[in-house]
């Protein structure tokens, strides 16, 4: 079930049933000379719409701005400064909890999204146990790549040159998603770089096409479907279990 193509009258129905909630949320950035600027909001939300056609779980509309300051030297790199994008989580949280969702779990694309996200996790906790107050909302982060078995299928599709950014696991899933926007370029070196991330212009002295340790070029949409697939199971079960959590008291 997706919340914006639902009515309010059926978020309340829903809420009868379970008080959990999918956000995809990830981050609008460049990914190399063939990668899609949404791929890291794409993917999650590619794996969460696939999951809620077999599993009766509630996906929330997509969080696509994540904290990207390093890819600014990329034009069509969007960020929000980390205290935005924790003001803005928080935010969020605090609307869907308003209606009652007990259970938010955020399914992440964008690894440069993870220290803030918990940084929010931790001001929306202490905000209620400065309050001596129980938070009425339990929060879950997790990376699609992280759901049971994904990363070893991507391992095994992609042994050599998977690299961390702009790899060719993700962009599979977006060439799954999205065929007519496939796109090629010669990689010159065929495995791009690794080093370090810090400040936009020191990244893209460093990775001058945009890619860490990659090659796209070993992208295929079959092996985006394969991985889809099992990223949306795992979903399924990571989200019932999560749903299914009791709390003391």
């Amino acid at each position: 079930m997706l919340l914006h193509l639902s009515t309010w009258s059926e978020i309340e129905a829903f809420l009868e049933r379970s008080k959990t909630v999918v956000v995809p949320i990830g981050s609008n950035e460049q990914h190399g000379p063939t990668g899609l600027l949404g791929t890291d909001w794409l993917c999650p939300e590619i794996i969460a719409h696939h999951a809620q056609k077999s599993g009766d779980i509630l996906v929330a509309p997509t969080f696509n701005i994540g904290m990207a300051q390093h890819h600014l030297g990329f034009p069509g790199t969007i960020s929000l400064r980390p205290s935005t994008f924790i003001a803005a989580i928080g935010d969020w949280v605090r609307s869907l909890g308003a209606h009652g969702f007990e259970k938010i779990y955020f399914l992440n694309g964008h690894g440069g999204n993870v220290a803030t996200i918990e940084a929010a996790f931790s001001e929306l906790y202490a905000a209620a146990s400065f309050e001596k107050r129980k938070s009425r909302v339990v929060l879950k982060l997790k990376n699609w790549w992280d759901l049971a078995g994904v990363n070893a299928l991507a391992m095994r599709q992609f042994p050599v040159g998977h690299g961390s950014h702009a790899t060719p696991s993700e962009i599979a899933i977006t060439q799954w998603a999205y065929p007519e926007h496939i796109k090629a370029a010669n990689y010159a070196p065929q495995i791009a770089p690794t080093g370090p991330i810090r400040e936009a212009a020191d990244f893209r002295a460093r990775f001058p096409d945009g890619r860490m340790g990659s090659d796209p070029g070993l992208a295929t949409p079959e092996k985006g479907g394969e991985l889809v697939e099992l990223a949306a199971k795992g979903l399924i079960a990571d989200v019932a279990a999560f749903a299914a959590e009791t709390r003391p008291g």
